[in-house]
């Protein structure tokens, strides 16, 4: 649930309380974010972390810049999870090399209940070549630096920042394609 959380407090500008059966679907948020004077337009793909959008979640890592994982502070389980069957399903199905990964380790809020304390979250990010943070979607802590960080990274990736960079690739190849094509022959029984 962390990322839902993170998006909607950071979106609405408020924390909201949601059971959940009413997180059951895949949801998708537009994020518009000014960093380094340039104006950008994060869209986000949240799953929820729910194990029966799996086969949903590998086409949403196609073409993606950058890649949040998020995890409880106070649910271990949310932690194992995440190195143990989210980030092996990025590093599976991400078709941009460059592709930006951060590690979150949201709740910090909650630190009498930590389970998983920051060493742990900086050894994986380390371990995942990823960029770390704690933050807290109730307080706000660092969720916005979340966001900026993540952008100031993908902007630092020349390759990230050509318009249209994954759409251009798939076009160039169906260029090559019908460019390698031999030309239709005239006449009728050709």
């Amino acid at each position: 649930m962390g990322w839902i959380w993170l998006t909607w407090s950071d979106h609405e500008g408020t924390l909201q309380e949601w059971s959940n059966d009413q997180l059951s679907g895949v949801d998708f948020k537009i994020k518009l974010l000014k960093v380094g004077g340039k104006k950008l337009k994060l869209t986000i793909w949240d799953t929820a972390g729910q194990e029966r959008f799996r086969t949903l979640t590998s086409s949403y890592y196609r073409g993606a810049h950058g890649i949040i994982f998020v995890y409880d502070v106070a649910r271990r389980e949310t932690f194992t999870n995440l190195s143990d069957v989210w980030a092996k399903e990025a590093e599976l199905y991400s078709t941009t090399p460059e592709c930006i990964k951060m590690l979150v380790g949201n709740k910090v809020d909650r630190e009498s209940e930590r389970e998983v304390n920051r060493e742990e979250g900086m050894a994986l990010a380390q371990q995942l070549g990823s960029l770390f943070l704690e933050c807290s979607a109730k307080t706000r802590q660092n969720v916005e630096q979340c966001f900026e960080e993540l952008a100031l990274k993908i902007m630092e990736v020349p390759s990230l920042l050509e318009e249209g960079s994954n759409a251009g690739k798939k076009k160039n190849i169906l260029k090559q394609k019908q460019e390698q094509r031999s030309p239709p022959k005239s006449g009728c029984c050709a």
